[in-house]
């Protein structure tokens, strides 16, 4: 397959404490930091209740990093399409794309949040029939249709753009977390998956079965999916050994699952945890681990692992929390770019098989040895140096190798 991509998804998870307005600019300068490191995507989504997951704009925010960025591509992860009117989203999307110089991928979702729904007053057994609607017109006008579509919750009467993408053909993405609805969505209208199931164990176990729901849906419509654009979220903290990564995350992490995961998302309902440790070997350490706290060679078996249970996929992506303060998790990512990817990719293969044959065939050391072995012995001056230096014991050159009496290899001459 080809090399995978890798990217960050900020939905933000962020314990509640913290100054707001420095939170946000911290995010910007994150994926400042993961642009520098050669990453390709950052994502980040749409919330407006908990308190901790406090972008109410993805576009509004990628506005921001498309300024301060030049390569990275942005994905909105994911606009909730119910709470939108589509021509309002197409809209913005476009600007977007503008600002961003054709950087935009437009992820969608039907709505994470029960409570944001409940704001908004929309029921949330029409939230992914209303994506499904929604998707369909967004398409349509960024394709420059004229579009006329009257429903129960939006109405468009001659609708069409005035302003088209800087991209001919922007990409889609749908979230999907456990069940076949998000492949099955993306079978229809031909886009990109972002499984965030990957994260837990029910996701876990349904990832097997997965693709195969994008497959079907795309062969009912008349359509194809690709895998290079199925992404799987994982979560990560990377350090230079297990037990650092341990001290480093255990007490963010007990905070995230204790205070958001379980106290806030499931009402109480999961696993409470009574120390750091226990969170950290639940979470990472155990038979049924939904996140890796180690090393770099420990992710690099986590993705390889994922790649065989999936089958394949195009782009890893790591979700980015506060399980570590500020510098150990940028330490984390870098350690990621510098270590991990290269290997996932093959970046260093080449590297490996030259330093190999080097050792495996000497001659070619000893041959270029011996021709300067051979102008030495060409000029009486230098003979003589080079003899008196044997007679004395320092170093001399013998076969293209300075030898010391007693040591047997040193490094090659020039």
């Amino acid at each position: 397959m080809a090399d995978l991509r890798f990217g960050a998804f900020l939905a933000p998870y962020h314990p509640i404490g913290e100054h707001p307005t420095l939170q946000i600019q911290s995010d910007l300068t994150f994926v400042e930091h993961i642009e520098r490191l050669g990453y390709d995507e950052f994502w980040c989504g749409e919330h407006h209740s908990t308190g901790w997951e406090v972008i109410g704009s993805p576009e509004l925010f990628l506005a921001a990093a498309a300024e301060r960025t030049h390569r990275i591509k942005l994905g909105t992860g994911v606009v909730s399409l119910p709470y939108h009117h589509p021509f309002m989203v197409a809209q913005r999307l476009v600007q977007l794309d503008h600002q961003s110089r054709g950087r935009v991928i437009f992820g969608s979702g039907p709505g994470a949040l029960p409570s944001d729904a409940h704001t908004l007053g929309v029921d949330p057994m029409v939230l992914r029939d209303r994506q499904d609607e929604a998707m369909g017109v967004i398409r349509r006008l960024l394709a420059g249709e004229r579009v006329s579509h009257e429903s129960e919750w939006f109405t468009l009467r001659d609708a069409k753009l005035q302003l088209r993408p800087v991209q001919k053909s922007m990409e889609f993405a749908v979230a999907s977390i456990v069940s076949p609805s998000g492949m099955t969505l993306a079978g229809k209208h031909e886009t990109g998956i972002l499984s965030l199931g990957s994260m837990s164990r029910e996701g876990i176990r349904a990832l097997p079965m997965q693709w195969s729901f994008a497959e079907e849906s795309a062969a009912k419509h008349g359509k194809t999916v690709d895998r290079k654009n199925w992404r799987v979220v994982l979560s990560w903290h990377i350090a230079e050994t297990r037990q650092q990564a341990r001290e480093q995350a255990r007490d963010g992490l007990m905070r995230h699952n204790n205070e958001y995961q379980v106290g806030t998302l499931a009402a109480g309902e999961g696993p409470i945890f009574g120390t750091p440790d226990e969170a950290v070997d639940a979470v990472a350490f155990s038979d049924v681990s939904t996140a890796v706290i180690g090393t770099p060679d420990d992710l690099v078996e986590r993705i390889r692992q994922m790649e065989e249970l999936t089958g394949g996929f195009g782009c890893v992506v790591g979700f980015v929390h506060d399980w570590a303060n500020r510098e150990n998790t940028l330490r984390s990512w870098d350690l990621v770019a510098r270590y991990v990817i290269p290997q996932i990719n093959g970046l260093l293969d080449d590297y490996r098989e030259s330093n190999k044959f080097v050792i495996e065939n000497r001659g070619t050391w000893q041959r270029a040895g011996e021709a300067i072995e051979s102008k030495i012995r060409e000029n009486e001056r230098a003979l003589a140096a080079a003899e008196e230096d044997e007679a004395l014991g320092r170093p001399v050159l013998r076969g293209g190798r300075r030898l010391t009496p007693g040591v047997a290899n040193i490094q090659p001459d020039n």
